[in-house]
């Protein structure tokens, strides 16, 4: 990308006033779930007891709409009350300095802004931002970087970055366009669910010194994020098994490497499960192995019969893990 190309951005942030950011602890930060009533309303008393089981779990911090939280089947009074319950639960608990990353991505400069300051007057600290792809033919790696800056420039909290092609019609940010952006002073770390951990590596390397935080975006390679000095994992499957996704990175830190790389396996094939079956998988994993979540917003719905049984199973190993580190 030439410097002309960056240079042509809907405004300019050289000129922005953000102050400096204090930068977001290390640890693992949990996307939760959307939970609902039979009535298709939000279940707001579910919302605030999986956030409480989060948080007393000992996770980071917490992340809502982000992809296994349903933010496409939410309206924006919807995902501000989801914020409002997880925030005043966070506060409730005594955790009011931890993180609530809002999930903010849309296909419009203007609705992602609007989001970004939604979630602000909604209790979240930092946005999560997947780029836009809806029209990926006609967007060139300049608009994008120049989406990015102006959010960034509109937004009253931090951003992060949010590179998931699975969800962007296979749109994949480089680590050159990751680095590029690292220098705003408003956009403060990326989440990287393409599961490129050379890439990873590369941003890492590229913002040492910096308070900008490189996260992976899924359980499955934890200990690969803190090999190269990654910052940790943001990660669905810690709705399942938060104590299990959080202990590979304490062995792994500690330096008993032997156990880490154990646990990480267990943790490597739960969440395999969790990657082939979605978020519906994540809850109806919720549903077996903790009694509680609720139906996906239609037209998802859980698996039935066999293939149900079968889904859970895969998750079984973990479950147990799980348990067994609760009642340590």
């Amino acid at each position: 990308m030439t410097a002309s190309a960056e240079s042509n951005s809907f405004s300019n942030h050289s000129g922005s006033t953000h102050e400096p950011i204090a930068p977001l602890a290390p640890g693992l930060y949990v996307p939760t779930v959307a939970f609902f009533t039979p009535e298709d309303t939000i279940d707001e008393e579910t919302t605030a007891r999986h956030a409480k089981r989060l948080v007393e779990a000992g996770v980071t911090g917490i992340v809502t709409h982000g992809s296994n939280g349903e933010a496409v089947h939410l309206d924006h009074a919807e995902r501000q009350l989801v914020n409002r319950i997880t925030r005043s639960t966070i506060d409730a608990a005594g955790q009011s300095g931890m993180p609530l990353i809002v999930g903010c991505g849309s296909q419009s400069t203007r609705e992602t802004v609007q989001l970004c300051r939604e979630a602000a007057e909604s209790g979240g600290t930092h946005a999560l931002v997947l780029p836009p792809a809806y029209y990926g033919s006609l967007l060139p790696t300049a608009l994008i970087v120049n989406h990015f800056k102006a959010v960034a420039d509109a937004s009253p909290i931090p951003l992060l970055i949010y590179n998931f092609p699975g969800a962007c019609s296979g749109l994949d940010l480089s680590s050159d366009t990751i680095l590029a952006l690292a220098e705003h002073p408003n956009i403060v770390g990326v989440k990287l669910t393409c599961g490129n951990t050379g890439k990873l590596a590369r941003v890492v390397a590229g913002t040492r010194g910096t308070a900008f935080r490189t996260f992976g975006g899924s359980a499955d390679f934890a200990i690969q994020t803190l090999a190269v000095g990654g910052h940790g994992v943001i990660a669905g499957l810690a709705n399942v098994a938060p104590k299990a996704c959080a202990e590979v990175m304490r062995l792994w830190r500690e330096g008993r490497t032997e156990e880490a790389t154990s646990l990480q396996g267990i943790v490597a094939r739960g969440d395999w499960a969790a990657i082939k079956g979605g978020f519906v998988s994540v809850k109806a994993a919720l549903r077996r192995y903790h009694s509680y979540g609720g139906d996906p917003r239609r037209p998802c719905a859980f698996l039935e019969g066999r293939a149900l049984e079968a889904q859970m199973e895969e998750f079984s190993e973990l479950a147990e893990a799980e348990k067994k580190l609760k009642g340590t």
